[in-house]
């Protein structure tokens, strides 16, 4: 259209007007032949622009647009972009297809409780030229189906279908107040060719407000009597213990359940973590847990008392339970009961549904009122109570809670040290001296490398963590300070984390680092994934996105050769059987012998612009004579420091495949 035509608004200006006005600045998109009239309005808003400034650009439209060539990757970057900034995002998909192909990404998005919109086309219902967007291709009698959001529906917070231009506005509105409401996460939105098609007029475009009117419902709070009697129980008792998992997505919420934990000396654990929820440096932090059997806390069933706050899972029956008698109190702001998890039992004393950070503040006003003080200061409780006992009892906690986390940090300082030894062939591989590194010795020196280099000069970092089978180990040895530094999917479907960091790079450097204004984007941005997450995560695609939207990222590869989580899963429930020992690829859970060259997948993805490198794997070591492990030490961290800088200093994406031992 040119400069001097008249303008056409239709019922898709509106959509676009309409998730602007409400706050959408980004809409992740991959396009479809149900998207006509959104094309078109596209670019009258471009030309509309550059008519008005007199200038050349494709960055004009509103929301702004972000090419996605695969929907999983699309709706991974939308989740990546809310958690790094705490306001949702767009995704624009195609018909039943393109819903389809979220994939994994709908789950994801659902579990870690991300507020994302997410609109779908279908195909036009006329197919006569009755109205204007009809059918017109043939593929449109294939991609209608009855019932196109059953697709998704079990994982939206909504769904529904925008009947009119008239009803655009008000779809968009309720959607938008519902995937920001607890439990937050995403909604549902789809529309007729034909009615995307509808005119309207410029007065209607106009006319479309912003949210007031349509808030997000106010985090929800303990009644008194619920706040009074967890604060005496957690006073009564010798050896409570906090268990959360996600707490930590609010960075204020994380500091309330830091300020409660500190005040009675409390050990805080976190179960299948998806944020930082406690600073690792703390006493309370005595680390994390993916509930395999033996590796929770070492006196869960000597707890007495366990606060179960914001929690996906607080332990498994089958491998570790609390004793007989222990006092449970479970709360969470938006699903206490897990509702949408087919099976979730656990027996508590009470259950509450309230904001974890407002929940933690009301607990320790109450523990206030009965007369507790901070470290230093002393109590005054009532004479219901024995002060000198409490207080005695809650110092000891304290003193031990300080001298096994010290022992702690230094057995992680020892576990972190290189320890290779070379190994004789196995069946199947080509050579006889392969280097692998040890998981936490390669998450120890990533963690020193981007201390000395960013951290230490001011910088930001956000870890994006899809280690999986490694998720333990990764969460330990980064030992996370700051809430939002470190996230997860906060589900199970792999192929998070490369769009993710396209997405939390460029929602950060636009709308600020949580939503702050004044903390615009990250310095640096690293995904840990491994080899089996990284192929999940369409690096073709991811790649792409990073370069073509100038969001540089570092990636460290975790190649054990395979999916090793299968493996596992086969071992706990045979622990002696045929698979224990066999080799990954001919258990048909390996990529060898002869595996993908990661960090050169995302070379090619970015016509060059990504930098990667192998660390380790066949031929690393000599094949004969004796090797040092200092000199193999000193190249791995020069490997790692300069993939770091690729990164910071000359903001192009870096890729590191760091082999591992071979499942």
């Amino acid at each position: 259209m040119s400069s001097e035509s008249t303008p056409v608004f239709t019922a898709s200006t509106l959509l676009l007007k309409a998730l602007s006005s409400a706050g959408i600045t980004h809409a992740f998109v991959n396009w479809g032949s149900d998207h006509p009239a959104l094309l078109e309005d596209l670019e009258r808003q471009r030309t509309e622009a550059r008519d008005r400034e007199n200038s050349e650009g494709d960055d004009t439209t509103r929301p702004s647009i972000v090419t996605c060539p695969n929907e999983m990757v699309a709706l991974s970057a939308a989740q990546g972009f809310a958690q790094a900034t705490g306001k949702p995002a767009a995704v624009i998909i195609h018909v039943d297809v393109g819903t389809q192909a979220l994939a994994g990404a709908v789950h994801n998005v659902d579990r870690s409780r991300t507020p994302v919109l997410i609109y779908a086309g279908a195909s036009a219902i006329s197919s006569d030229g009755q109205a204007k967007g009809s059918r017109n291709e043939w593929i449109m009698w294939l991609q209608d189906i009855p019932d196109q959001s059953a697709i998704v529906r079990q994982y939206m917070r909504h769904t529904s279908q925008i009947g009119s231009a008239k009803t655009v506005e008000s779809s968009v509105k309720r959607a938008l107040q519902i995937a920001t409401s607890s439990p937050k996460g995403p909604v549902y939105l789809w529309a007729r060719r034909e009615v995307m098609e509808e005119e309207v007029q410029r007065e209607d475009v106009d006319a479309i407000s912003g949210m007031t009117g349509w808030p997000s419902v106010e985090p929800s709070a303990l009644t008194i009597s619920a706040s009074t009697k967890i604060a005496q129980a957690l006073l009564t008792a010798s050896s409570p213990l906090i268990i959360t998992s996600h707490i930590g997505r609010t960075p204020a919420a994380a500091a309330s359940l830091l300020s409660l934990a500190n005040l009675l000396a409390i050990p805080v654990i976190s179960s299948c973590p998806s944020a930082v929820n406690i600073p690792a440096s703390h006493p309370s932090y005595i680390g994390v847990t993916f509930l395999a059997k033996d590796t929770h806390w070492e006196k869960l069933d000597g707890a007495d008392l366990i606060l179960v706050i914001e929690c996906d899972l607080p332990w498994i029956p089958a491998n570790e339970k609390p004793a007989e008698g222990t006092r449970v109190f479970i709360i969470d702001g938006g699903d206490p009961l897990h509702l949408n998890v087919g099976s979730w039992a656990f027996e508590a004393e009470m259950v509450c549904r309230a904001d974890g950070g407002v929940a933690c503040q009301q607990i320790e006003e109450a523990l206030i009122k009965l007369g507790v003080r901070p470290p230093g200061e002393p109590w005054s409780l009532d004479s219901s109570f024995d002060d000198a006992r409490m207080e005695s009892m809650v110092q000891f906690r304290r003193e031990v809670l300080v001298r096994n986390h010290a022992r702690v940090s230094s057995d992680l300082d020892k576990y972190e040290k290189l320890n290779i030894v070379g190994r004789p062939i196995r069946p199947g591989e080509r050579d006889e001296r392969r280097l692998s590194y040890p998981i936490r010795y390669v998450v120890g020196t990533l963690r020193r490398a981007v201390d000395q280099l960013v951290v230490s000069q001011g910088g930001s970092v956000l870890f994006l963590n899809e280690s999986i089978s490694n998720f333990p180990a990764v969460w330990t040895h980064l030992r996370p300070e700051v809430p939002g530094s470190v996230i997860s999917s906060g589900g199970s479907s792999l192929g998070w984390a490369l769009g993710a960091a396209v997405g939390a790079s460029l929602g950060a450097k636009t709308l600020g680092v949580n939503g702050d204004s004044d903390k615009k984007g990250y310095n640096l941005v690293v995904a840990i994934v491994g080899d089996g997450s990284y192929m999940f995560g369409v690096p073709s695609s991811a790649y792409w996105m990073a370069r073509r939207y100038n969001t540089p990222f570092l990636t460290i590869v975790l190649n054990n050769g395979g999916w090793n989580s299968p493996r596992l899963s086969m071992i706990g429930v045979t622990p002696a059987g045929y698979g224990r020992s066999t080799r990954g690829d001919q258990l048909t859970v390996g990529f060898g012998p002869d595996a993908p060259d990661y960090s050169q997948i995302a070379v090619a993805a970015s016509s060059g612009w990504a930098w990667g490198a192998r660390a380790g794997g066949p031929g690393g070591l000599p094949q004969t004579g004796q090797f040092s492990v200092d000199s193999i030490d000193t190249q791995f961290k020069e490997l790692i420091e300069k993939a770091v800088r690729v990164v910071v200093e000359e903001k192009r994406c870096a890729v590191v495949d760091c082999a591992l031992e071979l499942i």
